[in-house]
């Protein structure tokens, strides 16, 4: 283990070491809130996605029956579900974002229930989103 001396020595050596995560016990808030960054980082492949479907459609025929048919197939399907909740999990994240910035659901039951609600209102949306896509079109 690496000794360093807390008396000497440069500011940067002797400052305090933040605590692993392995201390905290998970909440459903923290999990929450990793969720809402790995969505975020999810969105910018999506949206390459995006691009290349409109990209395709612009070009023609032919690079629009590509990109469409392979949106079509099951491993599409999957890409598209996963972007939908992911944009509905981010959306409903900085919703709750938002209400705590207006200083409402800080107290720790309230921050749960956001948390749980956020969850639940991203999956039933995205199962709404994906049955009326599927019947209507």
């Amino acid at each position: 283990m690496a000794e360093f001396d807390l008396n000497g020595g440069d500011l940067a050596t002797r400052r305090p070491l933040s605590p692993h995560l392995s201390i905290y016990r998970p909440t459903l808030t923290m999990l929450m809130s990793i969720a809402h960054r790995i969505t975020g980082a999810a969105l910018y492949l999506g949206t390459v996605l995006l691009v290349w479907y409109l990209l395709a459609a612009a070009l023609g025929g032919a690079p629009f029956a590509t990109a469409a048919s392979f949106l079509r197939s099951i491993l599409g399907q999957l890409v598209l579900l996963g972007f939908t909740f992911a944009f509905l999990h981010h959306f409903f994240g900085g919703i709750r974002h938002l209400i705590w910035d207006s200083g409402y659901g800080l107290d720790h039951p309230m921050r749960e229930w956001l948390a749980l609600g956020s969850l639940a209102a991203s999956l039933s949306f995205t199962v709404i989103l994906f049955v009326a896509a599927h019947l209507l079109g």
